[in-house]
């Protein structure tokens, strides 16, 4: 069944621009300074999520000895220090955008990183790029519950059953997908398998309009939205 395209929703950190390995090295510099040394699961958890889980979670592999609002501070600190100066956009992000405002496609950025971060990037790409954009702590919970990808189409006025997501991490998979929304998953340092109304790209080089489109042909029906994370 033939469905219109009403918007595509952007992850940012590792999907647009080249930052999730800035946020991985922002993660383990802060870890180093606790006695730490993130793992292969400690590395899967962080990447995709805010900057408070991660904190959180850092506190937690010291016993809870950890200040979370102190390591919230450094961990936003050091990682605006590191994009400031190093904001690219990745191979396909631009001229993908530019495609899908010429075509009259809507976009949203889906961030769980905070606002000034989010900021700093919009201004980078443009913000005419964008109609809406939602970053940590501006919903009641960021991913991967599903309420960034919600407020996102809810401010866009589109169903999720018309919307594709562009993810680069299994946390943000699982954010749009909860969401109800078709995915597009280009992995950035985790692998991410194809699944139900999922599909997975080597880069944005290989999205299209065409892409996008095909990811709407399974009907809603065959999908179910999960509960709300609380």
């Amino acid at each position: 069944m033939h469905k219109e395209l009403h918007a595509v929703l952007f992850d940012m950190d590792g999907t647009l621009v080249d930052t999730e390995r800035l946020w991985r090295q922002t993660a383990e510099e802060e870890a180093r300074k606790l006695g730490l040394r993130l793992d292969d699961e400690g590395i899967a958890f962080i990447l995709g999520r805010s900057v408070k889980d991660s904190a959180v979670y850092l506190a937690s592999l010291t016993g809870d000895r950890t200040d979370v609002n102190r390591l919230c501070d450094a961990l936003e600190r050091r990682f605006a220090e590191l994009i400031q100066h190093q904001i690219d956009p990745l191979p396909g992000a631009l001229p993908l955008l530019d495609t899908l405002h010429a075509a009259g496609v809507p976009t949203a950025l889906v961030s769980a990183s905070p606002r000034p971060i989010v900021d700093t990037v919009l201004d980078a790409l443009g913000r005419h790029r964008f109609a809406t954009s939602f970053a940590a702590g501006e919903t009641p919970e960021t991913k991967p519950a599903p309420d960034p990808y919600r407020a996102a189409m809810a401010a866009l006025g589109v169903d999720p059953g018309h919307c594709v997501a562009i993810e680069d991490t299994p946390t943000g998979v699982a954010s749009a997908e909860a969401a109800g929304c078709a995915v597009v998953a280009v992995p950035s340092l985790t692998d991410i398998v194809p699944g139900p109304r999922r599909t997975v790209a080597r880069s944005l080089l290989d999205v299209d309009l065409d892409l996008l489109r095909s990811m709407l042909l399974l009907s809603r029906e065959d999908f179910t939205p999960s509960p709300d994370h609380h």
